[in-house]
């Protein structure tokens, strides 16, 4: 009897997983959240400007919730080892959070997009023959 009170359960968090995503990554991202509110507050800061625009951009789908994890561990280190929030960014802060949202395949969807306009305006253009591959694949 305690299998089939245990079946409604399952069958519900299977449903619910389907409908809001894995329960395991909102609790992961929860976990990265608390670690960003302990960071020292210039660090704090930086690491929610970091997230604010990888979300708003759309550089990532928020699927991957272990970039998330590596932008706190990053944070994490810095702070720890004092290293300023300029020192981390450099001179272009963007620059920065797109170089490494490229290791990130959440983010990939972009580069084939960009691929895409660029193959377009290169045949709208006479540079390229119509007939080749411009997937971007």
């Amino acid at each position: 009897m305690a299998a089939e009170s245990n079946e409604p359960k399952n069958r519900y968090l299977r449903y619910l997983e389907v409908v809001t995503g894995s329960l395991e990554d909102k609790r992961r991202y929860r976990r990265y959240k608390a670690r960003i509110k302990e960071l020292p507050p210039d660090y704090r800061t930086a690491a929610e400007a970091m997230e604010r625009y990888l979300l708003y951009l759309g550089l990532t789908d928020g699927a991957d919730v272990t970039m998330y994890e590596d932008i706190a561990d990053l944070f994490e280190q810095s702070a720890a080892d004092g290293i300023p929030i300029r020192g981390l960014f450099g001179e272009d802060p963007v620059e920065f959070v797109e170089a490494f949202t490229a290791n990130y395949p959440a983010g990939q969807w972009r580069i084939r997009e960009r691929n895409r306009l660029t193959d377009a305006v290169k045949r709208a253009a006479g540079e390229e023959p119509a007939g080749e591959d411009r997937t971007g694949r």
